[in-house]
């Protein structure tokens, strides 16, 4: 469980402040960590150590130690010299790695824990008794956060994630497939969702900082009961797939943010079929040109204010006046009525969907 750079990391520590060499190696005298070159040539000493019964022993120089976890047998410790300085050194080494063993097995089982808990994989009463072996509290408000990576480089989003919640231990962050992170952040009394959301915008700089420049960042609501992570989790993954359909502008998504593409979201695509030929008599909002739409747009973005609409496009207001008119013939829609702009709006974001539904199928 424990990476072999974590290993190197410890024992090159240790030599800066004692100047002894260690080595760490597995049961079968693999060199995992080192501190000099020559490690490889004791494999057989380690192998011999490993099958006597001695926890410790001094060959050719070198004090051998043997780390367990749970009396299972993990490592060899080797530290260079045969004097009582090195024999400290090494033990000292060696209560270390078993120190790391432990927490690494505690951060794998809650971390095991968490990816469950996101899945709906564990009945009620295992989560109230797992929390308490792992010693999390079960009553505290949280918050499930979808952190998508897209990028195209080789990069541990996993571990730069983790690497900027260093020193935040009651948050939980893990990953159920490649492309996201999931970040089970816990939740101060004075914190909402535009704190949080703010939060999530240092993020999303930290991360660009460290070359993930194409993230988007998904929210759920706030938890009051660890029962109930799962369903933040699963709030935050629509409001991933909404943000994508309806706000591609976006790189911050909250699903108490969504509006009526929540609503549009969980429609059925026959019945989203069935709206759009009732609107447009078996036409569709994608057969408009660039220009028609990008002037609906603009309509829309001005609350349907003629003049406004017509500056910013810089055209004539009876230009504009002359494009409705037009839209107005094929549609059957004017944009200038409110109940038939919003039913021109909401068919805009049913196309949107239903597009996404589509390539989402193939």
């Amino acid at each position: 469980m424990i990476s072999n750079q974590i290993l190197q990391t410890t024992m090159e520590g240790l030599k800066a402040i004692s100047r002894v060499d260690l080595c760490v190696m597995d049961t079968e005298g693999k060199v995992l960590a080192s501190t000099m070159n020559n490690a490889e040539d004791y494999e057989s000493a380690v192998v011999d150590f490993v099958n006597s019964p001695a926890d410790s022993q001094v060959l050719n120089g070198f004090q051998f130690f043997k780390v367990f976890d749970e009396h299972q047998l993990e490592f060899v410790i080797l530290a260079k010299g045969d004097s009582d300085d090195v024999y400290m050194i090494g033990k000292i080494a060696s209560f270390q790695t078993q120190n790391l063993l432990v927490a690494y097995k505690e951060r794998f089982d809650k971390d095991n824990f968490i990816k469950n808990l996101l899945l709906d994989n564990l009945l009620l009463v295992d989560i109230y008794n797992r929390s308490k072996k792992l010693r999390i509290d079960t009553d505290v408000r949280r918050i499930a956060v979808i952190i998508e990576l897209n990028s195209d480089k080789e990069m541990n989003g996993l571990e730069i994630v983790r690497g900027i919640y260093t020193g935040k231990t009651k948050d939980f962050i893990t990953a159920v497939d490649e492309k996201s992170v999931i970040v089970v952040r816990e939740v101060k009394e004075n914190e909402n969702y535009d704190s949080l959301t703010k939060s999530c915008k240092t993020l999303l700089d930290m991360l660009h900082v460290e070359g993930l420049t194409k993230c988007r960042i998904a929210l759920g609501t706030i938890v009051q009961e660890i029962k109930d992570v799962s369903r933040s989790y699963k709030e935050a993954k629509m409001a991933l797939d909404v943000g994508k359909i309806f706000y591609s502008e976006r790189s911050i998504v909250a699903y108490s943010n969504l509006g009526i593409g929540r609503l549009i979201y969980q429609l059925p695509v026959p019945l989203c079929k069935m709206f759009i030929k009732e609107i447009f008599d078996g036409k569709s909002p994608d057969d408009l040109d660039e220009e028609t739409l990008v002037t609906i747009n603009k309509f829309f973005e001005n609350s349907l204010n003629v003049s406004e609409t017509s500056r910013q496009l810089y055209i004539h207001r009876n230009t504009l006046v002359y494009r409705l008119d037009k839209l107005q013939k094929g549609t059957g829609l004017d944009l200038r009525v409110f109940e038939d702009a919003i039913t021109f709006k909401i068919a805009l974001m049913v196309v949107k969907y239903m597009r996404y539904m589509e390539t989402f199928e193939y």
